[in-house]
């Protein structure tokens, strides 16, 4: 959890390492989604369009930078303006490393609030999303 008072901007902090991506979580996500999409769940309808196999929904990986923001956030700020820019493609077997630096700290009408960049990637320099969120502490 972060404590405004210690975080200065271009500060990185803490990664988050997921467990590799599963073809039990796609098929969980999918149901858990709606998005049903055979491309994230049968192999040979995604060979038959070109690619080596099923991939991940990038709402998954959102998924990952969103439960990233929360645990940074804890029980003292909570998340804003939360979005994100998908990138390269996720498959099973894939680690996702969730990674945020510091933007910038500020106040508003009393509030403080911190502006995250956030990062998702499978290997050095193979960013699968990025995005940001703003954390409005309590």
């Amino acid at each position: 959890m972060l404590v405004y008072e210690e975080l200065q901007a271009g500060q990185w902090l803490k990664p988050l390492v997921k467990d590799p991506v599963s073809k039990v979580q796609l098929v969980k996500y999918a149901g858990a989604s709606g998005d049903f999409n055979p491309l994230h769940t049968d192999d040979a309808f995604a060979q038959k369009i070109g690619m080596q196999g099923v991939i991940a929904h990038g709402m998954l990986v959102m998924g990952f930078l969103g439960e990233y923001a929360m645990k940074l956030a804890g029980d003292s700020a909570i998340l804003t303006n939360f979005k994100m820019r998908f990138g390269a493609v996720t498959v099973p077997r894939d680690s996702i490393t969730c990674s945020a630096i510091v933007n910038k700290l500020y106040e508003d009408d009393g509030q403080r609030f911190v502006s995250l960049d956030l990062f998702a990637e499978k290997g050095p320099e193979q960013v699968v999303g990025s995005g940001q969120v703003v954390l409005q502490f309590q």
